[in-house]
């Protein structure tokens, strides 16, 4: 498989960003991962364009009562990139972080899920149970049939009109209730800096399953179903400004999870929380591991 590596220096000085790199090596591609603290272990699950960035402000309150580990997916981050979109699929990400896990060997996990995270994660949680001992739920969803919302649809669409001329931290800044600084717009930017680096990227809303044909459809409504027999503890947590996950989404996802307890809002974020609330969420999580 044809893979892309983006260059080291393309990471280097980003804001608040300063954790050493790790790195496992599945079928000749190397995957990059945050690790930092000790103890049981919590894993930070990024979407779509994002990577481990997206979690820098939570991770250190996170790795002081716990361990924080944040993988890059294949195709982003500081992962290795496979440069056709046809590389990509729901069953090859989940499949890389089940191998992921299972490298790491991390057991009593607390999986923290957002956008993409969710489809990943959540499935991590039901077909591996051994290894994941609570959930964290934020501004996701999971199933088939029809799409997110309208906004969705859009944003779909405005992806398959710009293909290569994607720039994510765009997508970052337009959705953010506050008003994010150009060196963090660039930070999110870093992983990508040609046209073969984007093909993950491009692929993602390709994979959304909108329709129950796609080959992830019937994956997808079994986790869905699977969660409804979910009785550890979850925290559903979304935020109040997310076109596309909205709080009426949040209620329907807690409601469906017996291990759940009543969604929570986070005020003043769109789509992308941790980005604009990543303390307030970290100190949330950390109430939460005690808690449970």
């Amino acid at each position: 498989m044809k893979a892309y590596r983006t260059p080291n220096e393309r990471f280097e000085g980003l804001p608040g960003y300063t954790f050493a790199a790790h790195y496992v090596e599945q079928d000749g591609l190397r995957m990059h991962y945050v690790d930092e603290g000790s103890g049981d272990p919590v894993l930070l699950l990024h979407g779509e364009p994002t990577w481990a960035f997206l979690y820098r402000t939570m991770i250190p309150t996170i790795s002081g009562t716990a361990r924080a580990v944040a993988p890059d997916y294949f195709g982003f981050g500081r992962s290795d990139k496979p440069t056709r979109i046809e590389d990509y699929s729901y069953d090859y990400h989940y499949g890389s972080i089940e191998r992921f896990a299972d490298e790491l060997d991390l057991r009593e996990t607390t999986v923290v899920v957002q956008d993409w995270g969710g489809p990943i994660g959540l499935r991590l949680a039901v077909e591996r149970p051994e290894r994941v001992s609570r959930l964290v739920i934020l501004n996701t969803g999971i199933g088939a049939g029809r799409a997110p919302s309208e906004e969705w649809l859009r944003f779909r669409e405005f992806v398959r009109r710009v293909g290569t001329d994607l720039v994510p931290g765009q997508l970052i800044r337009i959705s953010a209730v506050t008003e994010l600084t150009d060196d963090v717009v660039e930070a999110y930017n870093a992983p990508f800096p040609t046209p073969e680096s984007k093909a993950g990227i491009l692929a993602f809303p390709e994979l959304v399953p909108s329709e129950l044909e796609p080959p992830s459809a019937a994956k997808m409504t079994e986790v869905r179903a699977a969660l409804e027999h979910w009785e550890r503890p979850a925290l559903v947590l979304f935020s109040d400004s997310d076109p596309i996950f909205s709080t009426a989404a949040a209620e329907r996802m807690a409601s469906r999870i017996p291990g759940a307890g009543p969604a929570e809002t986070v005020t003043g974020a769109g789509h992308f929380l941790q980005e604009e609330k990543g303390e307030q969420i970290a100190g949330r999580v950390v109430r939460f591991l005690a808690e449970s």
